[in-house]
């Protein structure tokens, strides 16, 4: 009896030395990569110095590229689909931006450059920042504080959430759905009929915008809720 009592207690002895147990800080990654790849590896505090995969990149490819009839889930044109971190970097060589195909196609001159005609070019603003953040590494990051729910203005925090996530899919040039996102007037239609809170809260019965994407950021949804609790002016 007693030797089966010291084995029991060696035995867990054992199991307790080996066994070990995670503490995870916030930030950690913790829910799996179940997103293609859109979960960041990393959160930190925003530096000015450093371009983010969630928070600037993705939107600016969400926006000129995985829409409708290019890189999204039904179209996925060239075998690319292109809205999640897995996705792009299949055409980026994290370090070198200039043997990137993504960075060689947004700056490329005539009809290789993409998006393609109708679809304006991206900005100047924009290319660099996809060229920096090839060049710091391509990384699955993403940054927190650079967002405020005390400013809900449109110029302040509605015109540039348009701009970075809707005007590539909603614009003259690629009226999808009929809407138009890249002025003042068409965002607040949308905004008084309630489809653009309806769609950015993924709500029942509303198409999920972005299309083929993540849900906006928390953040960026409260400013446009409170936006739009306030008469959705144009201030």
């Amino acid at each position: 009896m007693k030797v089966r009592l010291i084995v029991l207690v060696l035995l867990l002895s054992l199991l307790l030395a080996t066994c070990k147990h995670e503490i995870f800080k916030p930030g950690d990654n913790i829910t799996g990569d179940n997103n293609g790849g859109t979960s960041p590896d990393s959160i930190v505090s925003c530096d000015p110095d450093s371009v983010y995969f969630v928070n600037i990149v993705l939107p600016i490819m969400s926006s000129n590229c995985a829409m409708s009839g290019c890189h999204n889930t039904t179209s996925h044109q060239e075998g690319l689909v292109l809205i999640n971190y897995t996705g792009i970097l299949k055409i980026v060589q994290p370090g070198n931006a200039l043997k990137s195909k993504l960075y060689q196609v947004i700056t490329a001159a005539g009809e290789d450059i993409m998006p393609p005609r109708p679809h304006s070019p991206l900005s100047s603003a924009n290319v660099a920042s996809i060229k920096i953040w090839i060049n710091q590494g391509a990384k699955n990051n993403q940054c927190l504080g650079d967002c405020d729910t005390s400013v809900f203005t449109y110029s302040g925090a509605v015109a540039p959430i348009m701009n970075s996530y809707c005007k590539g899919c909603h614009n003259p040039n690629a009226l999808n759905g009929g809407i138009d996102l890249s002025t003042y007037s068409g965002v607040q239609a949308v905004a008084l009929n309630g489809k653009l809170r309806g769609t950015i809260t993924h709500s029942a019965g509303y198409s999920p915008m972005p299309q083929g994407g993540n849900q906006l950021p928390s953040c960026e949804i409260i400013q446009i809720e409170k936006w739009i609790q306030a008469g959705a002016n144009n201030n």
